[in-house]
């Protein structure tokens, strides 16, 4: 969203007044919240935290933001363009290569030797030396960059294609042939030649693996014909599950389940409102039977401080709902973690994966200031946190930043944080510990696979 990029600049800005060092001072087992001091730690007993790794180079200072993970290798978001790491072994992670190319918010997938990257803000082109530029001219560019990663450690821009209001996320329908991006952006404006109102809809981005540089958007399906709740605009986020034919999406005022059978054609066959509680439906996640599925409220746009006692429990939290064998979605309860924090962090849902466990709903999640949260909603109407792992306020003036996603992968979790820059955790549970033997070779959050859990 386009209003969002400068508040989250900002917060980032003062999360980086402390030097990195500063986060190793205390151990700060059992403290949380309105406890911690500036940049102090705190977690939960179960919860370790291996290692921090700052931004550098031309990363340096701007926003981090999503992950994807193929291999025993890390990629990571930044408004300022991507960097990979080797994490071979999770305490000592090795940067293999980062690329400047600015153009936010710089979301990546990986499909086998190809990296997509998601731009939403305005440029003067499509190059990686391009710079702001406004959206009311039409020569601005916005939506998709592929780059070529079958040498890792110098990635080449091979692609663009241009998307209707950009490309704000994307989750990847990976192929053996043709890989497919459903690309989500909003916020149209009248001034803006390629970004026209209503826009209802998404873009659909076909990839072919042998010609990549062929790609094209294929298809714009209007998912909400009837204007969606207070002109909806499109979608903020879509999880797919390709093994399900299936897709959740959040999409603003609604929350979607989508047929996916044709990928080109994507049908909408539920929908849901939450016009108490939710203010802005920002992702989706399933569990891994496919019997239910969690959704976020990011109430404040990630710019607001909404975990304390004045929002209360049930806005700016995960909203969990069962998912019928007939697709029909049914609420079951509210999510929120249960450490307030200063008025001065921005808290509120954001990114998160499963944690695969047999016989088990486990998720780990960020909350921007409210750190890592990882939670139990096995029974969907009493969910609650079992571990935790969070920073105090950000340097001496108190501000903001915080973790954007925190993932599981192959035994650990990764967080990308919007000033601090790579986190290492790694959840002690006994109950949990099973979820290491899950080995994947490539995790691209948004394309939810179903994990053989032990």
């Amino acid at each position: 969203m386009r209003t969002r990029h400068a508040v989250l600049a900002s917060l980032a800005a003062l999360a980086l007044t402390i030097p990195a060092t500063a986060a190793f001072a205390a151990d700060g087992v059992g403290k949380s919240g309105t406890q911690l001091g500036p940049d102090e730690i705190g977690r939960s007993q179960n919860v370790e935290h291996l290692t921090n790794l700052p931004s550098s180079g031309p990363l340096a200072g701007a926003t981090g933001t999503d992950l994807a993970f193929q291999d025993n290798l890390a990629f990571v978001g930044n408004y300022n363009g991507f960097v990979v790491y080797d994490v071979t072994t999770p305490a000592t992670p090795r940067m293999v290569t980062q690329v400047s190319c600015p153009g936010s918010q710089n979301d990546v997938t990986v499909s086998g030797t190809l990296l997509y990257l998601s731009t939403d803000s305005s440029r003067s082109d499509d190059s990686c030396q391009s710079v702001p530029q406004p959206a009311t001219e039409k020569s601005s560019w916005e939506g998709i960059k592929i780059f070529d990663i079958s040498d890792v450690a110098n990635p080449r821009y091979i692609k663009s294609v241009e998307t209707a209001c950009g490309s704000h996320t994307h989750s990847l329908i990976p192929g053996s042939k043709v890989d497919y991006l459903y690309v989500s952006s909003y916020s149209p404006n009248a001034t803006f030649p390629d970004c026209q109102p209503p826009h209802d809809s998404i873009s659909i981005v076909e990839v072919p693996k042998k010609q990549p540089t062929s790609a094209k958007v294929v298809a714009t399906p209007n998912l909400f014909p009837d204007g969606g709740y207070t002109n909806t605009s499109g979608c903020h986020d879509i999880t797919v599950n390709p093994a399900r034919k299936i897709a959740a999406g959040a999409c603003m005022g609604d929350g979607i389940i989508l047929d996916i059978k044709d990928p080109v054609a994507p049908k909408v066959i539920d929908r849901v409102r939450d016009t108490t509680n939710f203010a802005f439906w920002h992702s989706a996640t399933f569990n891994n039977a496919g019997t239910k599925v969690v959704f976020t409220d990011e109430l404040g746009g990630g710019g607001a401080a909404t975990c304390n006692a004045t929002i209360g429990p049930n806005r700016g939290a995960n909203g969990i709902y069962d998912l019928s064998k007939d697709r029909k979605l049914t609420f079951r309860s509210y999510y929120k973690i249960p450490r307030h924090q200063f008025d001065s962090e921005n808290c509120v849902a954001h990114n998160g994966s499963l944690i695969p466990v047999k016989g088990r709903d486990v998720m780990v999640q960020s909350w921007y200031m409210g750190g890592t949260s990882f939670w139990d909603f096995t029974d969907s109407d009493h969910p609650r946190e079992i571990g935790y792992f969070e920073r105090g306020p950000a340097g001496p003036a108190g501000g903001g930043g915080g973790t954007w996603s925190s993932y599981y992968y192959n035994g650990h979790v990764y967080s990308s944080d919007l000033g601090k820059g790579f986190d290492v955790l790694k959840i002690t549970d006994a109950d949990l510990s099973r979820a290491a033997m899950v080995k994947m070779d490539q995790l691209n959050v948004q394309t939810q696979p179903i994990y053989s859990v032990k």
